[in-house]
């Protein structure tokens, strides 16, 4: 057989057991990859990594594979205006998303025979949403419907992976607001505190200052000899 180094290199010709034998010195595993190849074809690898890789490498691509959705709105050719910008803002959002958009016009009785009027409104549909799609498939009639598929100018996994920044940014966002909340109720604690301590130190200042004036207006204690010798006074005076 036809043996490969590890690294994509050409070994050689070798018999089965040699290959086996350098397998096992190197601590790898023998695979066929050619087994219909003449020589048949082998590869020294290890073949536990190269399962592990395999299945990311295909987790990845399903991941990044746009399926192709078709979303379809149904209009009337004499729709209201307010039911209008309700199908339209239908229309902006699935594009948006990344989505294909079927537009059908449903023609009942008499407004069959004016075909004319489904065409400008599709066209006015078309028109609205140009930033965001584009016609496709030209309006066609279908029967008694006729049908306009409106394609997105981005791809779904684009659009996808837009979606995921912005709701990564607001939550971002969301976070620091948490976090700029926590920090003020923990400091509002610590600054009523020191506005509580402010208000009792000016307490205690009033109390300390009031202090003297009211020992001056209040009447000073006297010795009680003296008491007694105004009163003799007062009595002979009397």
């Amino acid at each position: 057989m036809r043996l490969v180094g590890p690294a994509g290199e050409q070994v050689g010709i070798v018999s089965i057991n040699d290959a086996l034998r350098l397998a096992q010195e190197a601590d790898l595993d023998l695979v066929e990859v050619a087994p219909t190849a003449r020589p048949p074809v082998a590869k020294l690898m290890d073949y536990g990594k190269f399962k592990y890789e395999s299945a990311l490498k295909a987790r990845e691509s399903r991941r990044n594979q746009a399926q192709t959705v078709i979303k379809e709105i149904k209009l009337r050719p004499k729709i209201d205006p307010h039911d209008y910008g309700t199908k339209k803002s239908h229309v902006e959002r699935f594009l948006r998303q990344g989505d294909k958009v079927k537009v059908t016009i449903m023609f009942r009785g008499r407004e069959q025979s004016r075909p004319e009027l489904g065409f400008r409104l599709l066209q006015r549909l078309a028109g609205d949403v140009e930033e965001l799609g584009f016609v496709e498939s030209q309006p066609r009639q279908d029967g008694r419907n006729m049908i306009m598929v409106i394609g997105p100018h981005r791809r779904k996994s684009e659009a996808r992976s837009e979606a995921r920044s912005e709701r990564a940014g607001r939550d971002a966002h969301h976070e620091r607001g948490s976090s700029r909340s926590r920090a003020a109720n923990a400091v509002a604690p610590e600054v009523g505190a020191v506005a509580a301590d402010a208000v009792a130190a000016d307490a205690v200042a009033a109390d300390v200052g009031g202090a003297p004036a009211d020992a001056e207006t209040a009447p000073q204690p006297q010795p009680a000899g003296a008491a007694s010798s105004a009163r003799r006074s007062a009595s002979s005076e009397g």
